[in-house]
């Protein structure tokens, strides 16, 4: 085996005299192995034809984008995984941070927006106006293409640090669709307010990033205290819980999950799009302003068939402010309709809820997970970390 010696022992012994030699040398043997082979050979051409993770195509929403929802590698001698992330992106502005305020509704002078600015200067904070302020078709602040425009500058450029919407109306759905939110996603910043910006707020939710429910800069003179020391906690990072007296119509109970939804009008309006919410296992938050009561009931009736309610975990009533009835009266107020179509389900209901259009609106902070709590003492909403 070694040519140690010049002895060669398959010149000596004949190996085909013994069993196994017999078994290694026969065409039986080789016939066997080749038909083994030719088996392996062919399951193996069938499993590169076979769908994996590489080669399965589809279409969908990513909703794994944040720190805490996809899966992190660390390098340690101590096996583990991370329990909970104690830092987020685009969690908080400091001193010497930008803000960008734009429109991507109504129109808005400059001289609208003087209050909002001065506040905004006085946290130490820079403002940069878009191309959208004091733009104007007919009542818009630009036309679509300006509007479009303007926004995707502000999610792009990493020297902005949140974008504030001027104001409401009419307008965003127009442009939603005409965004890449690309360099958003890897570098996340806070989008704020709400009315028609509820569509934006809808559609980011898609991919795991919170957005902020909160007063725009016209007409912030004239809100309380507590409306803007709340858009201030949330923006540098301050914890933040909001504590309410009951109300008579509320459902005792607790609730926990991520806080979603926004202008009730909007949200009834999404219903089927690419930027309808799901609400299973969250918290609902709705509001509205300026409705008939008969159309408060027929959107509530839509997001019920759309299962809006179905698995939800709670649901918070903000302003239902200036509704409006016909000469023969409609014989429901919101929060009577409100109850109705809820009677089915066993969650906590809270009304009267200080964020909406009123004069004490609170900030909400959408797609962060919430403890809910309603009892006969009062109503807590606190933010986890």
């Amino acid at each position: 085996m070694l040519n140690i010696s010049n002895n060669q022992l398959y010149k000596t012994v004949d190996l085909k005299s013994f069993k196994s030699g017999k078994n290694i040398f026969s065409k039986e043997y080789y016939k066997a192995l080749n038909k083994f082979l030719l088996i392996f050979a062919f399951i193996g051409l069938i499993a590169l034809f076979l769908p994996w993770t590489q080669n399965i195509s589809g279409k969908g929403l990513v909703t794994t984008l944040a720190l805490g929802q996809r899966p992190q590698a660390i390098q340690s001698q101590i096996p583990g995984r991370i329990e909970q992330w104690f830092v987020r992106e685009g969690d908080f502005v400091k001193k010497g941070d930008t803000i960008a305020i734009v429109s991507t509704a109504r129109k808005v002078s400059k001289e609208e927006l003087a209050p909002a600015i001065a506040l905004v200067k006085s946290w130490g904070l820079k403002v940069f106006l878009g191309i959208s302020i004091e733009a104007e078709e007919h009542q818009y602040s630009g036309d679509d293409d300006l509007r479009t425009s303007d926004f995707q500058n502000m999610l792009d450029n990493p020297n902005i640090n949140a974008i504030w919407c001027a104001r409401g109306g009419y307008g965003t759905v127009r442009i939603i669709d005409y965004l890449d939110y690309t360099k958003f996603i890897n570098h996340p910043k806070w989008i704020i307010g709400y009315s028609d910006v509820t569509v934006l707020h809808s559609h980011i939710h898609q991919f795991g990033i919170e957005t902020l429910h909160a007063q725009m800069p016209v007409s912030i003179e004239t809100k309380s205290a507590s409306t803007i020391k709340s858009i201030k906690k949330v923006l540098f990072g301050e914890d933040y819980s909001i504590e309410i007296f009951p109300d008579d119509n509320n459902i005792q109970g607790i609730a926990s999950g991520q806080l979603i939804g926004g202008n009730l009008s909007i949200l009834y309006s999404l219903c089927g799009s690419p930027s309808a919410i799901n609400t299973q296992g969250k918290i609902l938050f709705i509001e509205d302003l300026d409705e008939y009561l008969y159309h408060i009931d027929r959107m509530l009736q839509n997001l019920l068939r759309n299962d809006y309610f179905e698995g939800l975990e709670g649901l918070i009533v903000g302003g239902m402010t200036q509704m409006h009835d016909n000469d023969i009266p409609f014989g429901k107020n919101a929060a009577e309709m409100i109850l109705d179509i809820c009677s089915g389900y066993d969650f906590p209901i809270t009304f009267n809820f200080p964020a909406g259009h009123l004069e004490d609106n609170q900030a909400l902070i959408l797609g962060r997970k919430a403890d809910l709590m309603v009892n006969k003492n009062g109503v807590i909403l606190s933010f986890k970390e």
